[in-house]
């Protein structure tokens, strides 16, 4: 498929769709604008630092940066910033369908599905939350999450995914990572501690987050499998 613009074929958009993209999008947003201006503003509550995870800022204006950058660093941010931009573009023009919306679309699932799992899996069971932190997380590891699934799951659209949409859809991803290694070798500092490299070196680095993208594919995979069952349950009844 090229990208061309073409009406959404097989979309099975529903009544309320752009109501329910719209505020998925708002959420999401919402979510990413807050941590940015809390991070940028020092208000979140300092956490001991674990090995060279990101943390260690100048005080006050003069750390804004340096606070802002590494928020912008996290998957987290990342994957919201993914549903933030794929649901905006569905909320103006949900009857819009090109390759690279469906990749976004695929990437925003697959992202904030990972976000959620990590989060609970591997972070939330060592971590202390305190002061705005009570308030983002959940919003951001909990509450985005979910309604974007659910939005999927209600709203569609349908019949977009494709094998070479799920190829597509690890671009981001592989950027993240990326990024967050080359990041981290020049500042010293990294997102989590099992991406430490500082601490565990490249190999088992890489293990792990090779890992958690070959569970990606797998759900990919399941979103794929679930499409055309989902756009048979939605198909008016003659």
């Amino acid at each position: 498929m090229n990208d061309e613009v073409r009406p959404a074929e097989g979309a099975g958009l529903r009544a309320g769709s752009r109501t329910a993209y719209g505020f998925n999008a708002l959420l999401a947003w919402g979510g990413f604008l807050l941590v940015l201006a809390l991070s940028a503003t020092g208000s979140f509550a300092a956490a001991p630092r674990k090995g060279n995870v990101y943390g260690v800022h100048p005080d006050g204006v003069a750390g804004a940066w340096s606070r802002v950058c590494d928020t912008a660093s996290y998957f987290t941010e990342w994957s919201n910033v993914v549903v933030a931009l794929s649901l905006t573009l569905l909320w103006l023009a949900p009857g819009r369908d090109t390759f690279w919306r469906r990749v976004l679309r695929l990437d925003a699932l697959l992202m904030i599905t990972i976000t959620a799992i990590v989060y609970a899996v591997l972070l939330a069971p060592t971590e202390v939350v305190t002061g705005w932190s009570v308030l983002t997380n959940p919003w951001q590891h909990i509450a985005v999450p979910a309604v974007t699934v659910l939005v999927w799951l209600i709203w569609g659209p349908r019949r977009w995914i494709t094998g070479r949409v799920v190829l597509g859809s690890m671009l981001i991803p592989l950027a993240w990572i990326g990024w967050m290694l080359a990041r981290g070798a020049v500042v010293g500092g990294y997102p989590y501690a099992f991406v430490d490299v500082a601490t565990y070196g490249y190999g088992p680095v890489l293990r792990t987050v090779g890992g958690i993208l070959v569970f990606g594919v797998v759900v990919a995979l399941v979103y794929w499998a679930l499409d055309p069952l989902l756009s048979r349950l939605s198909r008016p009844k003659p």
